[in-house]
């Protein structure tokens, strides 16, 4: 489990690359702090897992599913990349809960600036835009963000100096593609509600839209 609070950017080193899956090496230092095999590491918002690590580099390895369901298989060596480790029960909770789990890729459709924010158009590439809501919480290459505003193909995000700093969407252009993972909150009360209508559920405590609205929801 993830915060979507970016630690660090790292830096490819190394690609292998076969026909549907990838082997990385990536540098970075401070995940590298206290890593060890088996921990998992969000890489630009896809949760992977340390296989090998040494004196200031790590690598992972991105199976078929992973590699065809994400932006990963655009990298390139030298890209830099977004990197968390997983949350610690210890530590501040920042952002919002994500699993690293990415749900679709988006293509960046049109950038600009005001005053000290960066503004960042994304168009998505599958039907998943009604769990995006104004003023909610969305994961863009493993970045918590706000929604701050809804269109009919795609969402609206906005960075602070801070973000354009310390993740590499402030160097995202038109055209590039990006990891989206929607708020898993969302997602479950999406299939709650489904599941509660496919059974045909008659009982008191069945799961409903009015229901959730009398009770604060």
């Amino acid at each position: 489990m993830f915060t979507g609070i970016v630690e660090e950017k790292g830096q490819v080193k190394s690609i292998n690359k076969n026909k549907s899956s990838l082997t990385l090496i990536i540098e970075a230092t401070t995940v590298t702090s206290d890593v060890s095999i088996g921990d998992s590491i969000a890489v630009n918002g896809v949760c992977l897992t340390v296989t090998s690590f040494g004196n200031n580099w790590f690598s992972v390895d991105v199976i078929p599913e992973t590699f065809r369901g994400s932006s990963l298989a655009t990298i390139k060596i030298g890209s830099q990349i977004n990197l968390e480790r997983a949350m610690s029960a210890s530590g501040r909770f920042g952002g919002h809960f994500v699993s690293g789990h990415v749900d679709t890729v988006g293509e960046i459709k049109r950038t600009w600036t005001e005053d000290n924010a960066l503004y960042i158009y994304i168009k998505l590439s599958d039907e998943g835009l009604h769990y995006v809501t104004l003023k909610g919480s969305i994961c863009v290459d493993g970045t918590s963000l706000t929604v701050f505003g809804v269109k009919e193909d795609g969402f609206i995000i906005s960075l602070i100096p801070e973000t354009q700093r310390a993740t590499v969407l402030g160097e995202k252009r038109q055209g590039d593609i990006v990891n989206v993972e929607y708020d898993m909150l969302a997602k479950y009360m999406e299939r709650l509600i489904s599941a509660k209508k496919e059974n045909k559920s008659t009982r008191d405590e069945s799961i409903t839209m009015e229901k959730l609205q009398q009770y604060g929801f």
